[in-house]
C-alpha cells in the first residue's frame, strides 16, 4: 500500500526554499516529491501546516547496547531522529573480548541479553530486536584496547598492536564503519599518537572513517587539533571532530584560534566537520575527577584503591586540591539506595549539607555507587556555543543514549541532551538568524552525505522513506537537568524506511530500522 503525506509545507533536506507540496511513499522508498500528487489507491496522512522534512540524524551517539533493551527508541523517535551515528568516544559493543567491560550503565541494564563478542553476533542479537531507527556502528579503540591490553595504564607492545590491528579489520569486514576514541578515557588515554595512527592505517585501508574524543578538549586542546590533523595526514583517513567545545572557563577564549584551525583543515579537506549538542554542560562519569594513576584499570580497580585507606586518602586529598568550582559539577545518574537524592544536585550542595571536603564527597559517592556515578559538568561558554552553532559544518550530536522514561532505562539520570538535542539545536540556529531551510540540511543532509549514507537525507525520489512531519513552533525540548525523562512535543510523525514508528504521540511497535553498512 501507497502513503500520500498531503499538504505539507516540504523542506527537502537539500536547503532549497520550502514550497508546499506532497511525498508519495511505497514500500521502504519514496516515489515522488512534488506540489500535488493525484494518487487515488493509497493511505494518507494530511500534512496541512506542518513540516515535511528527512528524519534527523544524530551524529555522535552511544545508543549501540540500548537498541536490544528499547527498541522502539523513545526519546529519539520523539525528537524525530531516524538514523544515529553509534560506537562514538572509543566505545563500542563489540569487540568485547579479553578483559573489555562494557560501560557500567551498559552493563547493569542489559544482564542475560549481553550475548555476543564479536560485532558479526552483535548484529544477529540486533536484528532479532528489530530496532526502531536506522544505526551505524562504529568500533571503539577503547574496546579494542580492553580487549587486547586489558586496562593496564601503559603502552601496547607490537604483538598487542598486531593483535588490535586484526580484530579493527575483522569488525571492519563485520560491518564496522569506522574507528572511534575517547582518548581522555580509560584505556584509551595511555595510547601513543602511533597506536591510534596504525589503526587509523587499517581503517582508510577499508575506506572507513574516524571520529575522535580528542584528547584534551581545554587546556591543551590545540596541541590535540593538532594530533588530529597530524593522523590525517599521515593516514589520508576522514575524520569527524566529535563534541566541538572549548572547556573550562580559562579556555572559552581560545575559541578563535580552534575555529580558526579548524576552518583551514575542513578548507583544505583534511577533516570532515564536527558535531556539537546545544547544551553548555557536558556529561559523563564522575570518575573523570580522579587523578590518571587511581583511574588506571577502570571500576573494579578505583573501586579496591577506595577501600584501602592509604591510597583512599592519597585520592582525597589530590582532588581537594584540584582547581575545580565544585558548583559546575552536578550529580547525573546514580546507582545505590542511599546516593539516589543526589541525582539533580551539585557537589557543592552535597558539601555543604554533609560538611565535607570534595575529595570526601566525590569518594564516598562513588564508593556507593560501585565508581558508576554519572556528573554533568558546566564548563563551557553560552557565547561559544553560539559561534560553535553559526558553523555551517557543525551538525547536532546528543552525545546519548536512547531513553525511555520506563523500565530499567527510567531508572537513570540522564542529561536532557537524551530527549532534547533536536528541538534544543533548531530552537539556538534559528534564535542566530539562521534559516530553516539551511538548518534542517545540517540535520539532514549534511551529515547524510559527511557519513556517506547513500539515499539517506533528502526528501526525493528514489531515496530511502525517512520521514517526519511536524510543527515547528511546536517542536519543543522539555528535559532538564532536574527532570530529564521527558519527552520532546511537537513531532506528529515519524516513519523509518516507509514503516511509521511514531505517530501523534505513541509508539506504534512497528520497527524497520536498518543496520548500515558503507558502500564499497
Amino acid at each position: 500500500m501507497k502513503t500520500l503525506i498531503m499538504n505539507g509545507t516540504i523542506v527537502d533536506g537539500s536547503g532549497k526554499d520550502a514550497f508546499r507540496g506532497d511525498v508519495l511513499v511505497e514500500g521502504e522508498k519514496i516515489l515522488a516529491v512534488e506540489r500535488k500528487i493525484a494518487e487515488a489507491d493509497c493511505q494518507r496522512v494530511d500534512a496541512t501546516g506542518k513540516l515535511v522534512t528527512p528524519g534527523f540524524i544524530d551524529a555522535h551517539t552511544h545508543s549501540d547496547a540500548y537498541l536490544v533493551i528499547e527498541p522502539d527508541a523513545p526519546s529519539k523517535l520523539s525528537q524525530g531522529i531516524t538514523t544515529e551515528i553509534n560506537g562514538q568516544c572509543g566505545g563500542s559493543v563489540a569487540p568485547r573480548f579479553g578483559e573489555a567491560r562494557l560501560s557500567s550503565d551498559w552493563a547493569s541494564v542489559l544482564g542475560d541479553k549481553l550475548t555476543w563478542r564479536s560485532l558479526a553476533e552483535y548484529r544477529e542479537v540486533l536484528s532479532a530486536a528489530r530496532p526502531a531507527v536506522n544505526t551505524v556502528q562504529f568500533i571503539g579503540h577503547n574496546t579494542l584496547r580492553s580487549s587486547v591490553v586489558g586496562y593496564a595504564g601503559r603502552a601496547a607492545s607490537e604483538d598487542e598492536l598486531k593483535a588490535m590491528e586484526r580484530m579493527l579489520e575483522k569488525s571492519l569486514d563485520e560491518g564496522g564503519y569506522g574507528l572511534t576514541t575517547g582518548l581522555i578515557y580509560q584505556p584509551g588515554k595511555y595510547s601513543t599518537p602511533e597506536e591510534v595512527r596504525r589503526l587509523a592505517q587499517v581503517t582508510a585501508r577499508k575506506g572507513g572513517f574516524y571520529a575522535t574524543h580528542m584528547r584534551s578538549e581545554g587546556d591543551r586542546i590545540l596541541e590535540a587539533i593538532d594530533e588530529v590533523l597530524e593522523l590525517v595526514e599521515a593516514t589520508g583517513i576522514r575524520a569527524e571532530i566529535s563534541h566541538l567545545k572549548t572547556s573550562g572557563r580559562r579556555n572559552w577564549g581560545k575559541i578563535d584560534a580552534v575555529l580558526d584551525k579548524l576552518e583551514g583543515a575542513i578548507a583544505k579537506g583534511r577533516v570532515l566537520g564536527s558535531d556539537r549538542y546545544p547544551f553548555c554542560a557536558a556529561g559523563t562519569d564522575l570518575d573523570v575527577v580522579f587523578p590518571d594513576w587511581a583511574g588506571e584499570g577502570a571500576a573494579k580497580a578505583e573501586c579496591e584503591r577506595l577501600a584501602d585507606p592509604t591510597l583512599r586518602a592519597k585520592i582525597v586529598a589530590e582532588i581537594d586540591v584540584l582547581d575545580r568550582d565544585w558548583q559546575t559539577v552536578m550529580i547525573g545518574g546514580t546507582w545505590d539506595d542511599s546516593t539516589r537524592a543526589y541525582s539533580g544536585k551539585r557537589v557543592s550542595e552535597i558539601m555543604a549539607e554533609t560538611g565535607l571536603g570534595a575529595g570526601e564527597t566525590v569518594c564516598r559517592i562513588l564508593e556507593r555507587d560501585q565508581c558508576r556515578t554519572g556528573a554533568f559538568f558546566f564548563g563551557m561558554s553560552e557565547d561559544n556555543l553560539d559561534q560553535i552553532l553559526l558553523r555551517d559544518w557543525i551538525v547536532p550530536g546528543s552525545d546519548a543514549s536512547l531513553r525511555a522514561p520506563w523500565g530499567v532505562l527510567g531508572q537513570d539520570h540522564p542529561h536532557p541532551r537524551a530527549y532534547s538535542t533536536m528541538p534544543e539545536f533548531l530552537r539556538c540556529c534559528r534564535a542566530l538568524g539562521l534559516g530553516l531551510e539551511k538548518v534542517v540540511a545540517r540535520m539532514t543532509d549534511v551529515p547524510a552525505r559527511r557519513f556517506e549514507l547513500s539515499g539517506r537525507g533528502r526528501l526525493e525520489a528514489g531515496y530511502f522513506a525517512d520521514v517526519i512531519v511536524w510543527d515547528e513552533n511546536g517542536f519543543k525540548g522539555n528535559a532538564t537537568y532536574l527532570k530529564p525523562h521527558q519527552f520532546a512535543s511537537g513531532m506528529e510523525m515519524v516513519m523509518v524506511n516507509g514503516t511509521v514508528s511514531y505517530l501523534a504521540g505513541r509508539f506504534t511497535g512497528q520497527r524497520n530500522g536498518k543496520f548500515l553498512e558503507r558502500k564499497p
